[in-house]
């Protein structure tokens, strides 16, 4: 755990998150619009950062996200199958069952994994493999994906970084999907937007990272919904 928040610390030291608005409409507003009962599902596959760590019900980011989009006039369900601690080859083992069981198949997925890779200092040859993998179950079942990236630690040095760092656009480019860069972008180096950890955003922090990513998930929906 030591290791996890030291390099955590780091990236936060490291990183000059972008200025993004503060989300419109208002949460509460967010919050009471309806979700059509023919809503296509929106698949969340990820770790802690989709799974809501130590966050009240209804304020993680696949909760967040649908109340933004229907507020929007954007018909959707964000089914949450985030899993804390998830690396991604767990994910990967879980991926089929997961898909199995949804009892409607989603029309998009937003998949957000490999900080815990990189928090082991596990090799990116193997994040990158687990996540081609995940890639191709998805395209197998023609779901499109949109993936939230990652960005390495500066302790774990260059040549990590190197090979750690392209593996989302790499992907993305390969398996032709949608792409935010730096999942935590909006967050990181601002303290009133993060738990005390230090590594994953609190409430306010979840709203930033919505108002940052709800256009680009709402265009990648719309596309899938018209093909």
């Amino acid at each position: 755990m030591r290791r996890f928040v030291l390099a955590a610390t780091l990236v936060i030291a490291a990183c000059s998150p972008e200025k993004v608005p503060d989300p419109q409409p208002s949460t509460a507003a967010s919050a009471a619009a309806p979700v059509p009962a023919d809503a296509p599902v929106i698949l969340a596959f990820g770790d802690s950062l989709y799974a809501g760590y130590q966050l009240n019900p209804g304020e993680g980011y696949p909760p967040r996200l649908e109340a933004a989009l229907n507020a929007r006039g954007v018909p959707a369900k964000v089914v949450n199958a985030g899993v804390s601690g998830d690396t991604t080859a767990a994910a990967l083992q879980r991926l089929q069952f997961t898909l199995d069981n949804q009892p409607i198949k989603p029309t998009l997925a937003l998949v957000g994994l490999g900080g815990n890779d990189m928090l082991r200092g596990l090799p990116p040859s193997e994040t990158r493999a687990n996540l081609d993998a995940i890639l191709t179950e998805f395209d197998k079942r023609e779901i499109p994906v949109v993936l939230t990236g990652m960005l390495a630690a500066p302790n774990l040095g260059a040549d990590y970084q190197k090979q750690f760092n392209p593996i989302w656009p790499d992907l993305a480019k390969k398996h032709k999907a949608g792409l935010v860069p730096f999942f935590l972008a909006p967050v990181l180096g601002n303290k009133a937007l993060m738990l005390e950890d230090n590594v994953h955003p609190n409430a306010d922090g979840v709203d930033r990272i919505v108002a940052a990513t709800k256009d680009q998930v709402a265009e990648a929906l719309k596309a899938a919904v018209a093909e």
